[in-house]
């Protein structure tokens, strides 16, 4: 693919074949997001490219502790609840989902199995949990690294033909996914990406984000009229 046609077409994935991704393949993938931009080449991030047995157990035990009520224990400072118009576009983007998959906003039971889905990281069949060094967990920066090699990691996916989607809710019970993932004490856990091969009839998987006009996001300051 040429690259306007992967940051244009790419969309998330939150439905997946069974088939096993191969890891020649993944390792193919890593190494093209690993040109991502870094700050003075510090390179802070890790990728934990998880599977099989692990990886059921980590969706085991993310999905018992949070229908148990423990609560989250996400290793990067969360936002909380989002307001304004950042809320609206949450909305927005679950409204686009829910009429895909013919979820009513009223149906609870249809809305906790879509969140359930979200803890077993899309029952994808890989999950790649992006980590950093804990000796950087004062400095912001490291985190703005690692959505750099994350973004760069899920376009390379997608002109590979794999799907991916940015999943924090896979790694909100931290201990089962250090356990499982076997990660190190001095790494910081940050998120996770769900990856693996589009299934074809998943309606979500149609759905194309909207984003906002390029006039509302941008400023020129400098240039002549």
């Amino acid at each position: 693919m040429q690259f306007d046609e992967v940051v244009t077409g790419r969309r998330s994935i939150r439905g997946f074949k069974p088939d096993p991704v191969p890891q020649d393949l993944v390792r193919e993938i890593v190494a093209l997001a690993t040109r991502a931009p870094s700050s003075m080449n510090t390179q802070p991030w890790y990728l934990h490219v998880v599977t099989g047995a692990a990886l059921d157990a980590i969706r085991r035990g993310n999905t018992e502790r949070n229908l148990a009520g423990v609560p989250a224990s996400r290793e990067i400072r969360i936002h909380g609840a989002y307001e304004g118009v950042h809320r609206e576009r949450q909305k927005g983007i679950a409204a686009q989902l829910f009429e895909a998959m013919g979820i009513a906003w009223g149906d609870k039971e249809r809305r906790q199995d879509w969140v359930l889905r979200g803890f077993r990281q899309f029952d994808a069949p890989v999950s790649i949990v992006v980590t950093f060094d804990k000796t950087l967990s004062d400095n912001d920066i490291a985190i703005f690294d690692c959505g750099a090699v994350v973004n760069a990691l899920v376009n390379a996916a997608w002109s590979r033909g794999l799907g991916c989607v940015i999943n924090g809710q896979g790694i909100m019970q931290s201990p089962v996914v250090r356990e499982h993932a076997g990660i190190p004490d001095d790494q910081v856990i940050c998120t996770c990406v769900a990856m693996g091969w589009p299934a074809d009839d998943f309606a979500a998987n149609a759905v194309v984000s909207t984003r906002r006009p390029v006039d509302e996001v941008v400023r020129f300051v400098g240039y002549e009229d």
